[in-house]
């Protein structure tokens, strides 16, 4: 497995530090404490939040040192669900606004860094074993290049990893809130019927756990598919996405079935989308939550089909290794793998 080398890797201006890592999500936030040392991680404590039961990203760092009051990190590192710009972010899916300044002044602690999550999972990969990485497609390893992730969740991430030859250099994006681009008449029906309820129908509207909902709910009101009343009784108590993929996994309900066949296709278009983009030879990685979970739909003949029906250039996108990241603190291990290697505050 050819994992990514990244500029600062080797670089031995860079003691061993501890860093208090975080993964801040729409849904779950993580936190643990890391030693750092050169590339290699050790994991030292860590717990999990539901994020919107805090009002700042001071409060869940507060709660967890009350919960783990015996060490305090020399670094505080945290990949979040927004862009970043200025030291400073808006969480996408969550009413959070978060600075390093405000988490430095709460905490006492100088070096405070916040990144995208998608870029921290882009730094997480380099903190990957073979067995976290499952393939849907090899591709050509002899071609290296650029790399890319598209990660559906709560929301829809997407990063690039920048190819010079020798290392690589993650960078953030915000591509999931590109426009939908629709090709079917399907496609069209479902993109009028998302148009009266938000006024930009984005890949994220599609490619995430709300986008399960909405092919769910378009399916339900418009292709009048009927909804099995054991069906309608679990989204009383359980998460509705959830019930509605393991159900297709499991294919114990036709519109479940129906409703995870357009998320894979939409999921394989918008993955080829960023192949093309990005032009990543060097191979795609599908992370976020909802991946890993519906690892049988995604190795059936239907993704890959759907995911190399871009126009003339099919046989570039050949070229790329497709693998799903089956580790869900990747994003956390890439924040901690950044924090503890970036340059000191002044």
């Amino acid at each position: 497995m050819y994992l990514p080398t990244f500029a600062r890797n080797s670089n031995p201006a860079f003691p061993a530090c501890c860093v208090l890592a975080g993964d801040l999500g729409g849904t779950k936030t993580n936190l643990a404490l890391y030693e750092v040392n050169g590339g290699a991680l050790t994991l030292l404590q860590q717990a999990t939040y539901h994020s919107a039961q805090y009002n700042s990203l001071s409060q869940l760092i507060k709660a967890f040192h009350e919960q783990y009051p015996d060490r305090m990190p020399d670094r505080i590192s945290v990949g979040v669900a927004g862009p970043v710009m200025h030291g400073k972010a808006a969480i996408t899916n969550l009413p959070m606004e978060i600075s390093e300044a405000a988490i430095a002044e709460a905490t006492g602690i100088k070096n405070v860094y916040l990144i995208n999550d998608l870029e921290a999972t882009a730094y997480g990969l380099a903190t990957l074993q073979g067995d976290d990485l499952v393939t849907l497609h090899k591709g050509d390893v002899t071609i290296k290049g650029n790399m890319a992730i598209i990660a559906p969740g709560t929301g829809l991430g997407e990063a690039g990893l920048y190819y010079d030859g020798e290392r690589y250099f993650p960078f953030a994006t915000e591509g999931g809130h590109s426009d939908f681009s629709p090709r079917s008449a399907q496609d069209v029906a479902l993109h009028n019927y998302l148009r009266t309820k938000v006024p930009v129908v984005s890949w994220e509207h599609l490619v995430s756990g709300m986008g399960i909902l909405n092919i769910f709910n378009y399916l339900k009101e418009v292709e009048q598919v009927e909804v099995p009343t054991w069906m309608a009784e679990a989204f009383t108590t359980q998460d509705d996405a959830a019930v509605i993929s393991i159900a297709a996994v499991e294919n114990k309900a036709a519109i479940a079935t129906q409703t995870m066949t357009l998320f894979v296709k939409y999921l394989a278009r918008e993955t080829s989308n960023l192949m093309l983009k990005m032009k990543a030879t060097g191979g795609i990685f599908l992370g976020g939550g909802i991946p890993p979970k519906i690892l049988p739909l995604l190795k059936s003949p239907t993704f890959y089909q759907h995911y190399r029906d871009g126009d003339r250039l099919f046989e570039l996108l050949e070229t790329a290794p497709l693998h799903v990241i089956d580790n869900d603190k990747t994003a956390l291990q890439g924040a901690a793998f950044y924090g503890g290697q970036a340059q000191p505050r002044a």
